[in-house]
């Protein structure tokens, strides 16, 4: 059911922190999850989920082959979109940005967090390239597997992680009858504070 509308926090990093502690601890199966909208270099918009692996005041951070499609489209062009909806709050956030590589040792110790098996899997896919067949993938982790063994597996060069640096930060909270609660913060350049403003439904 819908929560009821809050006052607004003064900092969009606070009312981010406290709604998505709220999203963690409710029944829901994945509140990490998020859209990410991408644009290739003919301006092609693509979207897709991706998770939530990383929040602070820098920024959101997830991580994914660079050489898929979203890696490659935000290498050309970083601006970019999230979106979380939490249906099971009636809230959804809206971040508007660029995105940037995260560091060597962020990304590394992030990668040696995951399990073994997913760490094999980030070489043995050539994420968003065309597959002849299954076999082909678990022929391209046997391969992996075998490299690595006995040994810790590396994070691939092409793999890393993504933070996407807001300039736009709006909190949707649904209300009865169509009259939602909607609250915008917007940065005019890099180091200015936000600016915080209430939208029509």
């Amino acid at each position: 059911m819908p929560q009821q509308a809050v006052l607004p926090f003064e900092d969009p990093f606070e009312w981010f922190d406290a709604w998505f502690a709220q999203a963690r601890q409710s029944a829901m199966i994945e509140p990490t999850a998020m859209s990410l909208a991408t644009v290739d270099a003919d301006g092609q918009p693509s979207l897709r989920i991706v998770l939530l692996k990383g929040f602070d005041r820098k920024g959101f951070v997830f991580y994914t082959n660079l050489q898929s499609r979203k890696g490659r489209a935000l290498l050309s062009e970083p601006r970019c979109a999230l979106t979380f909806f939490w249906p099971e709050l009636g809230r959804q956030v809206r971040v508007e940005g660029a995105a940037q590589a995260v560091g060597e040792d962020e990304a590394d110790a992030y990668f040696a967090s995951r399990p073994r098996e997913s760490q094999l899997g980030a070489w043995a896919s050539q994420q968003s390239r065309e597959l002849a067949s299954r076999a082909d993938l678990e022929a391209a982790l046997a391969e992996v597997t075998a490299r690595f063994e006995g040994q810790p597996v590396t994070r691939p060069p092409h793999w890393s992680g993504m933070r996407v640096v807001p300039t736009r930060i709006e909190f949707w909270q649904a209300g009865e009858a169509r009259l939602h609660d909607r609250w915008e913060f917007v940065r005019r350049a890099p180091q200015a504070p936000f600016e915080r403003r209430r939208l029509f439904p």
